[in-house]
């Protein structure tokens, strides 16, 4: 059965059964805990922890999923990739246990010719918790499943909590003996690779307080509404009934696999060590289309830095199997095929796919040969310190050279070479907390627990949010807090974080800037910096009070600041103005993949090769200002969001959208977008869109930034006193400015061309005198001198000096050159000298001990001080006669 099959059955299944299917959440996740969705239930999160009403009873999906902490097992285990699909279906205060089961069971086990999958029941073993009797019970009864195929097990593999405290509960797990080719017999406790699971049950009854780890925490009691949370997994299910052995091998990796094989010259199945780079290129090929799809680019840091790991990876194992041209533009079409069933988004966006893939994979095979030559110093210098390479130098490599640790670690054991991974490790995940706290701040509006918004939710309610309606509303302070915990009165220059009963604000999202404004109080006023939803349903306040004391329980007039709001408005209705024209002029290939906005500002990211041309930058500026001088309406409409979809709504994949959505138009389909920010009423009260600046911001995504509403107006007359002052100072007319400017240009050009020829002439002069001169040691012809300028003109002298010896005999020549406090050495021999047994990159690193390296016959070394050169350069003839 394919994988699309299995995929329609299980929701058709549960749609009969009063399930509302929901289609699949995108990768990344406004989640400020994770990078991407990591499993089923994380876009149910709020309905399942309460924190937000569910919008249906129960509901289905299958969501795509990213997990990469273990990503180094892939490959190697047959259970383990970095994507997968989970298949599931949830009840929020509905069905419990009985159903749930019911369902499993009866899907699990019902023929295929009835719509079920048909599993033998006599192979299905399943777990429960040890306390769960009930569940046990109800695995007798419903499926009638023998004691001995229904294993009790412990808090670590049956019971289920989000690690913090609230919902929790035991959980039920189904496993499939897959026979005794794959292991022993005696159940999922003695092998779960005969064993494979493919369902967990999880029933949330109780709530759990604080405490670490699997057990180490109290639970508090009974729930008052229970919740069911299921995950199937889709490819183990596909594992299962395509008879193969690994979710390797099913039909959405198999052929990305065999694709690579052809590619490489190998045979899958003839070479473990082969195989299993075989597998990371699969699973890889495929993450990086469902990643770059989701509108992920890649980067160097949060969700585009997993991406581009992602990427090297599978470039580097297709290297590693003797593939060393370009292999991404061969798999991912591949990889499209196999998922475009499911997920028809895949082949619409495939041209800006493959575009960003290209262009990464060719920045990684840049990044190879710049970083191996920056690795073979570093191992060269670690091999004279004792052989082991610091923590430091291998992150430097990964950070500033985008070199993998793996890598970095194989070439490294090649020369003999350890590297300290403990402190690589170390230094990778201060990167990653400092990153992650800037988030969760961020996201929390500074506080330092979320679990106290959580109580300020659950205490008082959801925000009533106004922020579309009015600039204005009499508010109650329900809670001021800060890092430490609850403030009962905020003091004139503290800043605290301020939850009201309602608002006018705009909280930060969709790319759009937080409002700024003011709280006024009888006896205090506070300025608004920052405006945040840490939770669904909650908006929070950053607030500097800057007069008298607020506290607690005050009535307060909230604010927004009218011109901010206004220029926010320009702002973000700029922006999709801007897309539109994007997409008109380039194609629909130029996707927004980010942006932000603020009063008069304005920036975008799309996916692009190379930069604009001036002639589409002028033609997007063009028709972004025609859309504003047809003054196009601005609407507002709420749909469902297939609806939405079926309009052609653009859905931005930064954000998460529930059923109903809003769907700003300007202009009708011109520019239609699910958009939640603030907009302007028609399109000519944004003023102007002046684009101010476009450049690259990463391999295959472009920014174009733009000023808006006054800040273009201002933008256009500094531009135009630049042309006056210009056009002055050269004494030409505006028009003939750029030709007067090229002449000049051209001019400077040519100067510098003839400042380098007789440059050229002066080195190629002196080499002559230098080579006339060389001394005789050991039979060679030797030269040592000082250049000036910098390394560059070394290595130019030293080579015109050793061109101008004689071919016949062997000959060497060292030139160094002063830069500031240290100097650097060039080492340069000849054929005849590298026939008698010399080497540069020995020379030079007995010169200097052992700092530098190069190639035989040219290498280059530093670390010196440049008051030692002259004895260095002195005692190079008698390093030759040494030899």
């Amino acid at each position: 059965m394919r994988t699309d099959e299995i995929r329609r059955r299980f929701l058709d299944f549960f749609a009969e059964r009063g399930h509302t299917v929901v289609p699949s959440a995108p990768l990344p996740t406004p989640d400020p805990t994770l990078l991407f969705v990591n499993a089923g239930m994380v876009p149910f999160k709020p309905y399942l922890t309460g924190e937000a009403p569910a919008p249906w009873p129960r509901a289905a999906s299958v969501q795509k999923c990213v997990r990469t902490l273990d990503i180094e097992e892939v490959g190697r285990t047959t259970r383990h990739g970095s994507f997968f699909q989970m298949n599931g279906n949830f009840s929020f205060g509905d069905y419990f246990k009985p159903t749930a089961i019911s369902h499993a069971w009866e899907l699990s086990t019902t023929p295929v010719t009835e719509g079920g999958f048909g599993l033998d029941p006599d192979r299905i073993w399943v777990t429960v918790h040890t306390s769960d009797d009930e569940a046990r019970a109800l695995w007798r009864r419903i499926a009638g499943l023998p004691d001995e195929r229904i294993v009790t097990r412990g808090d670590e593999d049956n019971f289920w909590s989000m690690g913090v405290p609230g919902p929790c509960g035991p959980c039920s797990e189904l496993y499939y003996d897959r026979g005794p080719a794959f292991g022993p017999a005696g159940g999922p406790a003695v092998d779960e690779d005969r064993y494979m699971e493919f369902w967990n049950l999880v029933f949330m009854q109780y709530e759990r307080g604080e405490g670490s780890g699997k057990s180490g925490y109290p639970v508090l009691g009974a729930l008052p509404r229970r919740n069911i949370d299921t995950g199937m997994g889709l490819e183990r299910m596909a594992t299962l009934l395509q008879g193969v052995e690994n979710l390797y091998e099913t039909d959405e990796l198999r052929p990305v696999l065999e694709r690579a094989a052809e590619l490489a010259g190998v045979r899958y199945g003839a070479d473990p060590a082969a195989d299993v780079r075989l597998r990371v290129v699969a699973d890889h090929v495929r993450t990086a289309l469902m990643l770059l799809a989701d509108g992920t680019a890649p980067g160097n840091e949060g969700p585009g830095y997993v991406l581009r790991r992602i990427l090297r990876r599978a470039v580097r194992a297709m290297r590693q199997l003797g593939c060393h041209d370009p292999a991404l533009p061969e798999l991912l079409p591949v990889a499209r095929d196999r998922m475009a069933p499911g997920y028809p988004e895949v082949f619409e966006a495939y041209p800006r796919i493959a575009d960003q893939a290209q262009a990464e994979e060719e920045a990684f095979r840049a990044t190879l040969k710049q970083g191996t030559t920056v690795l073979d110093t570093a191992v060269a210098e670690a091999r004279r310190d004792g052989g082991r390479l610091p923590g430091a130098q291998a992150f430097l490599l990964h950070d500033t050279y985008g070199f993998p640790i793996d890598l970095t670690l194989e070439m490294a054991a090649e020369q003999g070479v350890e590297v300290d991974r403990e402190g690589f490790t170390a230094l990778m995940e201060e990167q990653r907390e400092r990153a992650r706290a800037d988030t969760r701040a961020r996201k929390s509006g500074g506080t330092a627990d979320t679990s106290l918004l959580r109580g300020v939710l659950e205490r008082h309610g959801t925000t009533d949010w106004r922020a579309w309606d009015t600039l204005e509303t009499t508010s109650r302070v329900l809670a001021l807090l800060g890092p430490a915990g609850p403030v009962p009165v905020a003091r004139s220059g503290e800043i605290v974080t301020a939850v009201l009963d309602r608002t006018p604000f705009y909280a930060e999202s969709g790319g759009q800037e937080s409002d700024a404004g003011t709280l006024s109080a009888a006896s205090a006023r506070a300025e608004v910096i920052d405006v945040q939803r840490p939770l669904p349903g909650l908006v929070v306040h950053r607030v500097r009070v800057t007069e008298g004391e607020l506290a607690e329980g005050d009535e307060v007039a909230a604010a927004v600041d009218p011109e901010w709001r206004t220029g926010a408005r320009q702002a973000h209705s700029g922006t999709h103005v801007l897309h539109a024209a994007l997409r008109q002029v380039l194609g629909p290939a130029a996707l927004q993949s980010g942006s932000y906005n603020r009063p008069g500002y304005l920036r975008l990211d799309f996916p692009w090769r190379g930069p604009l041309s001036a002639a589409a930058r002028s033609e997007v500026e063009e028709v972004a200002n025609r859309a504003l001088r047809r003054d196009l309406p601005v609407t507002v409409r709420w749909t469902t969001l297939a609806e939405a979809r079926e309009l052609g709504a653009l859905a931005l994949f930064e954000e998460t959208y529930g059923e109903r959505v809003r769907v700003v138009e300007i202009g009708g389909p011109w520019s239609r977008e699910l958009c939640g920010g603030t907009h302007v009423e028609h399109a000519a009260q944004i003023g102007v869109v002046a684009l101010t600046a476009e450049s690259s911001v990463g391999a295959g995504t472009r920014r174009l930034e733009a000023a808006v509403g006054l800040e273009g107006f201002g933008y256009l007359a500094r531009e135009r006193d630049l042309v006056s002052r210009l056009a002055e100072q050269l004494q030409a007319p505006r028009g003939e400015l750029p030709d007067r400017i090229a002449g000049l240009l051209e001019r400077l050009k040519a100067a510098d061309r003839e400042n380098r020829r007789l440059r050229q002439q002066a080195v190629q002069a002196r080499a002559a005198r230098l080579a006339a001169g060389a001394e005789e040691a050991a039979g060679t012809a030797v030269v040592a001198a000082t250049a000036d300028g910098g390394p560059d003109d070394a290595r130019a002298l030293a080579t015109a000096v050793r061109d101008r010896l004689d071919a016949r005999r062997p000959g060497a020549v060292a030139v160094g050159v002063p830069t500031g406090e240290t100097a650097v050495v060039v080492v340069a021999v000849n054929e005849a000298a590298r026939g008698a047994g010399a080497d540069a990159s020995v020379l030079v690193k007995r010169l200097l001990s052992g700092r530098g390296g190069g190639s035989p016959v040219l290498a280059q070394g530093g670390g010196l001080r440049a008051g030692q050169l002259p004895a260095v350069l002195a005692g190079f003839p008698g390093l030759l006669a040494e030899r």
